[in-house]
Formats: C-alpha cells, structure tokens, sequence
C-alpha cells in the first residue's frame, strides 16, 4: 500500500518520531526532507536523522550533524564536521543506538569503491567504527542493546559487532552474521523489531525480508518500488512498517518506484531511540 505518492530520487532514512508520531524521511538526490504535511530543501546532501526532542531532529548531511528544527526550518551549523576535507563524499544511512549515539556512514557520491566509513557520535566525541565502506547501510541495534548490525552492500554480507554495555562502543571484532552472497540480494536498509527479528530492504528486489536472530528468513513482503531502501516501524502500536524506495536507475515509467510504502500489522516495532548529546 502506498502511504505517500512523491516519487524519490533516493528515498532514505525513515525515521517514526514517537512523541509527535509522525515519519520523516529523505530524499538524497533532491536534498529534501520529507513529511507527510510538508518537505524541506536543503542546501546540502542530507540522508538520515535521529529525534533529540518534541521539535528538533539530528540531521546527517555531506559535511556533518546538524540540528534541524521542525516548527520553522532551521538547519544549524554542524555540531560536529564529519569528511569536510573530503568533498567527494556524502551522508548515507544511519540511527540512534540504546545509548543516545548516533551511527552515520558515509559513501562517495558516486558510490567510489571504499570511499566511505561508518561513524559513532555520543557524547560529543566522534569515532569511527569502520573504514573503506563502499555503501554502508542496514544500522540496526538489538534490543536488548549487546550489538550492532551495519553492511556494506557491495558485499552482500550483514556484518554484526558487539557492544560495550556501558557506553555502546563496540568492544570486538566485526563479523559476518548474514551472507546473502547465494541469495544474491543487496542489503541496504534494516531495523531491528521487538522480537529480534531483523528487516532488509533489498536493492533491486521489490521487498523487504524479515530474518530471525539466527539468521534464518522469516518472511518476505513485497512492495511496489524496485529499489527499496530502508524500513521503519511506526504507527500507534509501532505495527506498521514504511518503506522508502527510489528511482535512481530505473529507465522508462517510473510507476511505483521511489514511493513511500506501508505494511500494516508486520509486527512490533522497537521505539526509535533518543540522540542525548
């Protein structure tokens, strides 16, 4: 079912904000920031947000974090500068840990091999958790908050890291945890559900796939766009799950490619945590 009609150059980031209960999302090519009763253009590449409060937003854009107000506009100066001495370079996907940090990867305009990385913000410092990212996505939390999931999708592998119990840096190694090599689907967007069961929007597959915490598929829901992006839950009961989609790459009629989508009663989402910065 479609749940906004807007077609998106490279729909991403949807973001449920559980206080005004409303979804944002973004389209990156357009530079815009999408809600169901507006849009905002920017001046820069902006591609993912957490909420920090009832009216203000964490923006991800090309040269940084910023803090964007929703009742007038406003786009801050960054808080903190992420690659500005690398134009080549822009913000992809990103959320909000168990913590309040906030997880960013960055990749090259034009998806240049191993351009990009995959950043923590919390607490005011900036670290980076992984390099010669091609295209990062599917950052994720498990719920009871002892790792994160992240991709680079290039390599179809879903990679899991585990998490310091008291700040959230992670405290290990990086490994595989899901190999869609023989499925041969592109992973990029994910979010983790209440019963651990984690949701990927497949690049150039028309769904979004539901994995247990084993690894095993669970389930398969298809939507209209060829390139879905990212899932995220909402809805009063967090059961509803949206779904972003693009049309870079499509040729001909675009029909229901780069929409926005919504699955009702797929689950039970998690509660998109808050930035604490």
């Amino acid at each position: 079912m479609i749940f906004d009609e807007r077609p998106c150059g490279l729909g991403e980031g949807p973001l449920w904000h559980p206080t005004r209960q409303e979804l944002f999302w973004f389209d990156i090519n357009a530079r815009k920031l999408h809600s169901k009763a507006q849009t905002w253009d920017f001046d820069l590449s902006v591609s993912a947000a957490g909420w920090i409060d009832e009216s203000t937003l964490l923006i991800a854009s090309e040269i940084g974090l910023h803090r964007f107000d929703i009742t007038n506009g406003a786009l801050s100066d960054p808080i903190v500068h992420i690659e500005t001495d690398n134009p080549i370079t822009r913000s992809n996907d990103g959320r909000v840990d168990p913590w309040g940090g906030f997880w960013i990867g960055t990749m090259g305009f034009n998806a240049e091999p191993n351009a990009g990385a995959i950043y923590r913000f919390y607490k005011g410092e900036l670290r980076v958790i992984a390099t010669d990212i091609t295209i990062p996505n599917a950052i994720c939390f498990a719920v009871d908050a002892t790792f994160a999931n992240y991709t680079d999708t290039v390599t179809k592998q879903i990679m899991r890291v585990t998490l310091d119990p008291e700040t959230g840096w992670p405290d290990a190694e990086a490994k595989v945890w899901l190999d869609l090599n023989e499925a041969n689907v592109n992973p990029d967007g994910a979010v983790i559900d209440a019963n651990g069961t984690l949701w990927v929007a497949l690049w150039g597959s028309f769904c979004v796939n539901g994995y247990a915490p084993d690894g095993t598929l669970v389930a398969s829901h298809e939507v209209g766009g060829r390139h879905t992006t990212c899932p995220a839950f909402g809805g009063s009961e967090l059961s509803d799950m949206f779904v972003t989609s693009a049309t870079d790459g499509i040729r001909g009629e675009l029909g229901d490619n780069g929409k926005t989508f919504i699955l009702h009663g797929i689950g039970k989402g998690q509660k998109e945590h808050q930035v604490i910065l």
